[in-house]
């Protein structure tokens, strides 16, 4: 993970909060201080934050099959989201384990606490795909049918088009904006999904599992911070690949000299005993009582 100075925070805008009369009481521990009016957050902590954030992603991303949903509805954060999350699939190269997804419309209520009934949604925006493109299927119905079919996919479209393809209930969240997300944020609190966000002076940072105190209305704060937070999934997600790799590698080189032997029958090492041979008895004739015997050939 890199390191982030305080001058790439200064210049991005992080420092800016809102007004003091909009301050959250629980946000003061990383106020620095007031001027004119409007909340100065301390830098210092915004990096600790942001690198102890960083680390965390990382560490979930490094897990096989971990999810990671970005959370980001306001007008300055959705192009941001949409492009870093573009850039992060491409790096790791594998669109089907790279485990990110993305809310950029507005926050899907059910989400995490009603995943069974909002995935079916998610199935319903993949039949209607499916049926749209195929020519067969087409026309059985008429133009203004399928032109409701087309208005009905741009509306679920928009609506799970960053998450329709998510399996399973994410293992985290990051949100921009904690304030304006609170939905997002309970239902994770109250399904145990670990949450990282951008917390400004106007929100509560208990709220969250890893806050990183910073202006979430500048696009060049928003910008610094999802590129780290993405950064750091794309490593960790490169580095799991990387461990299963040589797994796989060591599995194969285990097996090579073993292919080369051929299966011999077991040697039945137990030593054969002779049977002794019978020795015929000459027949005995018992004449008296006496216990005189004779033999008799």
């Amino acid at each position: 993970m890199r390191q982030v100075s305080l001058e790439e925070l200064l210049e991005a805008g992080c420092h800016f909060g809102h007004q003091v009369t909009r301050s959250n009481p629980k946000a003061r521990d990383f106020i620095f201080e007031a001027r004119e009016g409007v909340h100065i957050i301390d830098l210092s902590k915004t990096k600790e934050g942001l690198e102890e954030a960083g680390r965390f992603v990382k560490s979930v991303a490094s897990k096989e099959g971990s999810v990671m949903v970005v959370v980001g509805t306001k007008r300055q954060a959705k192009g941001i989201i949409e492009e870093e999350v573009k850039k992060a699939k491409d790096s790791i190269g594998t669109p089907d384990t790279d485990g990110i997804f993305f809310v950029t419309n507005r926050w899907i209520g059910g989400l995490l606490t009603n995943f069974s009934e909002v995935s079916k949604n998610f199935q319903k925006l993949i039949d209607l795909t499916a049926k749209i493109q195929s020519p067969d299927e087409r026309e059985k119905f008429t133009k203004k049918e399928v032109g409701g079919w087309e208005k009905e996919r741009q509306k679920l479209e928009g609506l799970y088009g960053g998450v329709f393809k998510i399996a399973k209930t994410p293992d985290l969240l990051f949100i921009v904006d904690s304030h304006l997300e609170d939905l997002a944020v309970k239902e994770a609190s109250k399904m145990g999904v670990a949450t990282v966000a951008i917390v400004d002076t106007n929100a509560d940072p208990q709220a969250v599992d890893y806050p990183i105190p910073a202006n979430d209305d500048a696009v060049g704060s928003i910008d610094l911070i999802v590129k780290y937070i993405m950064e750091a999934w794309v490593e960790g997600r490169k580095a799991s690949q990387t461990q299963n790799s040589k797994l796989k590698t060591q599995k194969e080189e285990a097996k090579e000299p073993l292919k080369g032997l051929k299966k011999e029958k077991p040697k039945d090492e137990k030593s054969k005993v002779s049977k002794p041979k019978k020795v015929k008895e000459d027949k005995l004739d018992v004449k008296s009582k006496s216990g005189t015997v004779k033999k008799t050939s």
